[in-house]
């Protein structure tokens, strides 16, 4: 069915429009981080509407290959250097930048390295979650703006370090989540805020993966050659290399990353706060456990999280092993108002009235054929030109990723938790606050960061 459809008075034009409007906002709210609409770029007039835009790779595995493919789609960027620990990954990032430009970047394996260049305008930073505060703080310091891949840390202070770094140095920071700039996803979320759904008071994410399997019991053993494995852990503490803390599964592990509340809730909360408003939490319940997986990982192959906003209900759920979520659909996240609720995931949205509102018809609203990562990077790369705050600046990335630690935070102290949001602070609870931020192994130090 065609997605231009008129439903009650909500045509194509009032959609673009109220877009336009939405993004508007976005940016002006972002001036409250980088205290204007034009900060200073890295060379004295910022970088040019002509000019190269010179980026650094700093983490080359799975998300970094993927990210460093969709920038070099985009003819104004090179890329001089690729920052990796493992040589294999640094063998592959040479290998993609060969298909798109006939220069060779260099390599290192200290992200030190990478900011300490001239040639460098920008870092986008692909590495485990562990090591993204880090990167993002020290290039903020160096004068270069930032591309970070999502949670944007694996703790609230960290972020809010991150957040700090961004305002004090005046710089253009995008987080890696990009359905924040996909077409179908802004439609679905302004016929939300069109009030068409009538109230909505309760708000459902869910991510129920059968692709995630059991990962096994491996020993521990020695990293790959090639590998700086002390590097690689970074702040995250002193651990025998085991191959399932490394590369891709360091999410399932609490050292390095929050499991799939943070790897796939963030996305998913995003969407919903986006739609519902920048108002915090009051009071956050999770609970959930390793009931499928009898492998080594450690965060919750099933969790359910409640949020208490002021004036409605979110609820996130995941459930690894398993493919049938609510609505028989694997993922995707639910409005759902008196007049009628609202689906929405990557395939498009739908509404589905409620039986006793006769005014409102339901519909279907295919996805288009836009690709939301290249439209979020191209985001990125206008504002370090027009050096406006990007779509998913770090005040939207903070809330988004510190709503989904929270979420984490109520499962692993076992309790309720309240949250004021003002001082970000649990209320009453030492053993929550503990949680807020992470210690980091000497002799790594972040920048900002108080707990």
């Amino acid at each position: 069915m065609n997605s231009k459809m008129h439903i009650e008075g909500f045509s194509a034009n009032t959609l673009a429009r109220r877009r336009f409007l939405a993004r508007s906002a976005i940016v002006a709210a972002g001036t409250s981080i980088l205290g204007g609409l034009v900060v200073p770029g890295t060379r004295a007039a910022g970088v040019g509407a002509n000019d190269k835009i010179r980026i650094g790779l700093i983490g080359a595995g799975f998300k970094g290959q993927q990210n460093l493919g969709n920038f070099l789609l985009n003819p104004e960027v090179d890329f001089p250097v690729i920052c990796d620990v493992d040589d294999a990954h640094l063998a592959k990032g040479i290998e993609l930048v060969g298909k798109h430009r006939s220069k060779k970047p260099d390599t290192v394996k200290d992200f030190r390295r990478v900011l300490d260049r001239a040639d460098v305008d920008a870092v986008l930073v692909g590495t485990p979650d562990h090591w993204h505060a880090l990167p993002t703080v020290l290039a903020c310091q160096a004068g270069k703006d930032v591309y970070v891949e999502k949670p944007l840390a694996t703790s609230i202070a960290e972020g809010r370090a991150m957040l700090t770094a961004a305002q004090k140095h005046q710089r253009v920071v995008q987080m890696g989540t990009q359905w924040r700039s996909g077409k179908h996803w802004a439609d679905a979320v302004e016929f939300v805020k069109s009030g068409q759904l009538g109230t909505v008071g309760l708000v459902r994410g869910w991510a129920y993966h059968d692709w995630l399997g059991n990962v096994g019991n491996p020993p521990d053993g020695n990293p790959p050659p090639g590998v700086d494995y002390d590097m690689w852990l970074g702040p995250a503490p002193k651990r025998p290399f085991n191959p399932n803390r490394f590369h891709f599964n360091f999410r399932w592990f609490w050292d390095y990353a929050g499991g799939a509340m943070t790897d796939w809730g963030v996305h998913l909360i995003n969407i919903m706060l986006w739609a519902m408003g920048s108002e915090p939490p009051k009071t956050i319940s999770s609970k959930g456990g390793k009931f499928v997986f009898k492998d080594n990982s450690e965060t919750p192959d099933t969790q359910v999280t409640v949020y208490e906003f002021p004036t409605y209900t979110m609820i996130w759920e995941h459930k690894l092993g398993g493919s049938v979520g609510p609505n028989g659909r694997s993922w995707g996240v639910s409005f759902s108002g008196n007049h009628a609720t609202l689906n929405l995931n990557d395939k498009g949205w739908e509404i589905l009235a409620e039986r006793k509102h006769e005014t409102l018809e339901s519909k279907i609203f295919p996805a288009g054929t836009d690709d939301p990562r290249r439209t979020h990077i191209r985001n990125f790369l206008d504002c370090l030109k027009s050096r406006q705050a990007p779509v998913e600046n770090l005040e939207v990335g903070h809330f988004v990723s510190s709503v989904a630690l929270l979420g984490n935070i109520a499962l692993r102290c076992g309790h309720d938790i309240t949250w004021d949001a003002k001082a970000e602070k649990i209320v009453g609870n030492p053993d929550a606050n503990r949680l807020l931020g992470v210690e980091y192994r000497q002799p790594w130090k972040l920048p900002y960061y108080k707990v």
